[in-house]
């Protein structure tokens, strides 16, 4: 597929302070976001799901913790099935149309996608 190297590894967490305490003394201080609700496309239709986030560092790789607050999403679905933890690797690519029907071809499918503006889109895909 032509990825380039990863560079953010994201985490699903049950308690954001918890994790917090357990990973800045791993990769540092992480800078914190509570967004709000946001509407994506998941699994087929849009959902409204609300998480908190934390960022930090390891080198050039990013860290990310995301703890589910409401909504539908994978980060849900997760959590439900028990699981905390490495959820997903991010590559930043050029088209996210193009990649996604490049690994579609390989049996991904897109479960979890918005568009925020130009130039900045996200998707979340699975093994089909």
């Amino acid at each position: 597929m032509n990825l380039p190297p990863c560079d953010q590894v994201g985490f699903v967490v049950r308690d954001m302070g918890a994790s917090l305490a357990l990973y800045e003394p791993l990769f540092g201080p992480f800078t914190t976001m509570d967004p709000g609700p946001m509407s994506y496309h998941y699994r087929g239709r849009e959902e409204e799901c609300d998480m908190k986030l934390a960022f930090g560092k390891s080198g050039e790789l990013e860290i990310e913790l995301i703890q589910w607050v409401t909504g539908g999403s994978p980060h849900k679905e997760f959590i439900d099935a028990g699981r905390e933890g490495m959820h997903h690797i991010r590559f930043s690519i050029e088209s996210l149309e193009e990649t996604a029907t490049a690994a579609e071809a390989l049996g991904y499918e897109a479960i979890w996608e918005k568009r925020y503006g130009e130039g900045l889109a996200v998707a979340c895909l699975e093994l089909a």
